[in-house]
């Protein structure tokens, strides 16, 4: 049953790495090309940060981080029994922390592309790594919440 959920963060990270070889090999650094004017952009960065570029510039820190965190999802989806809540959430965290991470090691920033205006509140540009980070998070609270609820 967890074949599925392995695949399932390969095919996130396959995607993730793709849209950021696709944006980074068209377009030329801060380029921006806009797919629905006032709402949503293509804005190439490069981020040396975390969100919102907290701790930018500090490369081997997010690296050593974004290792150990691998690493302990790992560990959680070998352990963890067949909750799909729980694997889905995991696998998809190990997607977006690796495919940052990937970034991170060879090209020293994580490639970041949408670019999405909010009731005029320009939030900060991500990638398809974080939304599955994004994700993850949320299944796995979900999970959480559901097993208090049924205790």
């Amino acid at each position: 049953m967890k074949k599925k959920f392995i695949i399932l963060s390969l095919v996130v990270i396959m995607i993730d790495l793709l849209s950021k070889t696709l944006v980074s090999e068209t377009m030329a650094l801060y380029d921006s090309i806009t797919v629905i004017p006032g709402f949503f952009s293509i804005f190439y960065i490069k981020n040396t940060g975390a969100a919102w570029s907290i701790l930018a510039g500090q490369r081997w820190f997010f690296i050593l981080l974004s290792s150990v965190v691998c690493l302990v999802l790992i560990n959680i989806f070998i352990k963890e029994k067949e909750n799909p809540w729980m694997l889905s959430g995991v696998a998809l965290m190990f997607a977006g922390t690796f495919g940052n991470l990937y970034d991170r090691i060879v090209y020293h920033a994580v490639r970041d592309m949408l670019s999405f205006n909010l009731f005029g509140y320009e939030y900060p540009v991500f990638n398809v790594a974080d939304i599955s980070l994004v994700i993850g998070v949320f299944l796995i609270a979900v999970n959480i919440y559901l097993e208090e609820r049924s205790n």
